[in-house]
């Protein structure tokens, strides 16, 4: 009668809501490789990702190092790291579906039996363990299907270090831009000064009419405003630049940079790209995995029409005294299993099944999209750095010719032969036409940019 008793004392126990759950920290297997991928030991991975090899080509030290330090300290790449962490732990977690779970209890109380007048302790240390037979092995499938969004992760994660290195690179080349620009805006502005005190001083001796000189005043008005516009959006990329590589906003005056002169542009635009460059991008590879996934979760809402087989085990240890808990006579051993097959379920599996077909064909039709999207942008991006260079390269031949015209003129400046108002203005002709180039330049570099980010910054 004690024995029985107890029994039911220690049963009880493991119903109360203070019951250890012991779990050694150990990794699977199957997944050591997996761990070792994801505890990195440097940031290689990193600027693997970003393909530091390709920005080399602008032989542009600092233009590296706002890529370095963005790759280091951007917060938004931050936050993609950290998210593939928090996949990589689902799949741990989802992992343990498929592992044996293993329960203790330990506890103690005190017993009085009816006609007896003394009081008994007795201890207990029962222990469960509880596996459901994967036989048809819908866990592992499961398993995998978090796997996928893991790897899935990573992608998304290539995807914004590929995405930040290029913003970066892009607001760097028009920061320098704008300060080659602005410098020839200030000197148009200058000229448009002189321009308009000289028809002052024509217009008061009668030579210039006053609607000429409004005319002059107001091209003044308009470079200025155009000089302020421009002095706007350089300290606006400015703090854009310092949150791209994690500074604040307040350290945009410390940011140095080339002069677009110096920097070498050698970036060979090829005639033509083959189509299978799109399997290395980022999205591409994350639609097809997610396909996979896709089959997968049909795969596993199928299984869910099988039986499930549960085993149990308990043992259980209990003893008046704690020195003899362990004895064998004081010690209960027990396994069972069962069978569990849902016969009616309001017709929810089926619908799932359903669900997850239409699941399939829905990210299926998206992959396909994802593939043609993917081939648009290579295309997009090699006919827009294609002909914008031969663009360049027809404004630089105009402006050389401008340069020419306006050393012409300067000898017949010299000569006498025409005004210091006519040269100045050939001067800002020649300036107007500079700005075009430094415009046009930054244009190519920006396309070869586009280019990198559209080919998932591999070689092309």
């Amino acid at each position: 009668m004690k024995k029985v008793v107890t029994t039911a004392l220690l049963v009880s126990i493991l119903g109360m809501n203070f019951i250890p759950v012991l779990a050694q920290e150990t990794t699977p297997k199957q997944f050591k490789s997996m761990v070792n991928k994801n505890k990195k030991v440097s940031n290689d991975y990193k600027f693997n990702y970003i393909n530091m090899n390709w920005w080399n080509n602008f032989n542009d030290s600092i233009l590296n190092g706002y890529i370095e330090k963005a790759v280091l300290h951007n917060y938004d790449l931050k936050m993609a790291s950290l998210s593939v962490d928090e996949y990589y732990q689902n799949v741990k977690l989802q992992f343990g579906n498929e592992l044996p779970q293993l329960t203790v209890a330990g506890g103690g109380g005190l017993a009085k039996m009816p006609g007896f007048t003394k009081t008994s302790a007795t201890y207990g240390l029962p222990i469960l363990v509880n596996y459901e037979a994967d036989i048809f092995l819908k866990n592992h499938d499961k398993t995998k299907s978090v796997k996928k969004l893991y790897e899935g992760s990573k992608q998304d994660e290539r995807a914004a270090y590929i995405a930040v290195a290029s913003a970066v690179g892009t607001v760097y080349f028009n920061l320098i831009t704008l300060d080659k620009v602005i410098s020839l805006q200030e000197e148009i502005v200058n000229i448009r000064q002189e321009i308009y005190d000289l028809f002052l001083l024509r217009n008061k001796e009668g030579l210039t009419s006053t609607a000429d000189t409004i005319k002059a005043n107001k091209s003044l008005v308009a470079g200025q405003t155009n000089l302020i516009e421009l002095k706007k959006q350089r300290e606006q990329l400015l703090n854009q630049l310092c949150v791209l590589i994690g500074e604040s906003p307040e350290n945009s005056d410390s940011i140095v940079r080339a002069s677009i002169d110096d920097v070498n542009y050698e970036i060979k635009i090829p005639d033509e790209i083959a189509s299978e460059i799109i399997v290395q991008r980022p999205d591409y590879k994350k639609a097809e995995l997610m396909v996979e996934k896709a089959g997968i979760d049909v795969r596993v809402a199928k299984k869910e029409f099988l039986p499930s087989i549960n085993l149990s085990g308990l043992g259980l240890f209990n003893a008046t005294e704690l020195g003899s808990l362990f004895t064998t006579k004081n010690m209960l051993l027990g396994l069972g299993g069962g069978l569990i097959l849902p016969l009616f379920t309001g017709g929810q599996k089926i619908a799932n099944l359903r669900l997850k077909k239409a699941t399939y064909e829905r990210i299926l039709q998206n992959y396909y999209k994802t593939n043609l999207t993917a081939i648009q942008e290579v295309n997009d991006s090699l006919v827009a750095a294609k002909l914008d260079k031969e663009k360049m390269l027809q404004t630089l031949e105009q402006y050389n010719l401008e340069k020419n015209d306006y050393s012409y003129n300067e000898k017949k400046y010299d000569q006498g032969v025409i005004s210091r108002l006519d040269l100045i203005q050939y001067k800002e002709n020649l300036l107007s036409i500079e700005k075009l180039v430094a415009q046009q330049k930054v244009e190519c570099m920006a396309d070869s940019i586009s280019l990198y980010k559209a080919t998932g910054s591999k070689p092309f």
